[in-house]
């Protein structure tokens, strides 16, 4: 008789069932298997929720952990009691998540921008502009299949966005040349794999199903390839995925040091800088919510805040 499926195993299980993503995966496997070791190897199907409330306040307390790890971890161990374990816990709503505290976004100048991208060259600069110019989140970007490049009509089609909502956003003019000179480097990429036999790219689960064969199609290709081939984690085919989002988060990362940029800039600090100087140009905000693919403008109201910082339009008495 075969024994039962591990824990962690049935974790996983039920989120590719769930078709949640392989970042999703590993992120809530690691907090389950911390809030394991955290109680000495204890099941969770002992515990409750004195033991999760104990676990959440040693991360913010010991570790001091960010709220919005804090919530990861709370989101994890959310998932396992209900749709691993199954089991009914009306505690488990009750349990506060910790609250964000309200930051500014931080927003490079015109002349910061043209600095940092100056430092950024090849793939990562091309999607280094493609992130400030669209105003795309950073998977977004990554994620991008040549179907959802508009060239001729100047739009991103950016699919299954935050909260599963697609949208489109505006495709800068600069960028046409630049991508279809890129896409004829990927196009090659594509056409070895097709005569190497390589396995097609990895398709979203429902369409997975429903046409197989779209996998080896160009138009469902990575926008932006990886070089080199890989070994798909849940599959164990070797084919070739698209750039490992940390790359791109480095070459920022370094770029800004080079250019001496004194601020916390990362790759979303081009989307903030993207939101900010539309509404320095008058662009009104439901338009640059539309494009942000905000659920609510309240969210898009944080840029209204940043554009009041340093009192523009108020002369200092000490000017005076």
């Amino acid at each position: 008789m075969s024994s039962p499926p591990r824990l962690l195993d049935q974790v996983r299980t039920r989120i590719r069932t769930l078709h949640y993503s392989i970042r999703t995966e590993r992120t809530y496997a690691h907090w389950i298997k911390r809030f394991i070791v955290f109680h000495r190897m204890r099941h969770p199907a002992d515990m409750g929720a004195e033991e999760i409330t104990a676990f959440l306040s040693a991360l913010a307390e010991e570790r001091n952990v960010a709220a919005s790890t804090q919530n990861q971890a709370l989101s994890a161990l959310l998932f396992l009691y209900k749709e691993v374990l199954a089991v009914e816990l009306p505690w488990l709503n009750e349990i506060r998540r910790a609250k964000k505290p309200a930051r500014l976004p931080t927003v490079l100048t015109h002349a910061e921008v043209r600095t940092l991208l100056a430092h950024i060259d090849g793939m990562h600069g091309l999607m280094a502009r493609l992130l400030y110019g669209t105003g795309m989140r950073l998977m977004e970007c990554v994620r991008l299949r040549v179907k959802d490049l508009e060239l001729e009509r100047r739009e991103v089609l950016v699919r299954q966005g935050k909260g599963g909502r697609d949208r489109v956003t505006v495709l800068p003019e600069a960028l046409v040349e630049p991508l279809r000179i890129h896409l004829k480097t990927i196009h090659e990429w594509y056409l070895a794999d097709r005569s190497d036999g390589i396995a097609g790219v990895e398709l979203p689960h429902a369409y997975a199903r429903k046409n197989p064969k779209a996998a080896t199609q160009w138009a469902w290709h990575w926008v932006f390839a990886a070089h080199e081939l890989s070994i798909d984690p849940r599959t164990g085919q070797r084919r070739r995925h698209h750039l490992h989002e940390q790359t791109l988060q480095r070459a920022v990362s370094r770029a800004s040091a080079r250019a001496n940029i004194a601020k916390a800039v990362s790759t979303h600090t081009l989307r903030h800088s993207f939101a900010t100087h539309l509404m320095e140009a008058g662009y009104d905000i439901r338009t640059v919510q539309e494009l942000l693919g905000h659920k609510d403008v309240s969210t898009t109201m944080i840029y209204t805040h940043v554009l009041n910082r340093g009192g523009r339009g108020v002369v200092s008495p000490l000017d005076r």
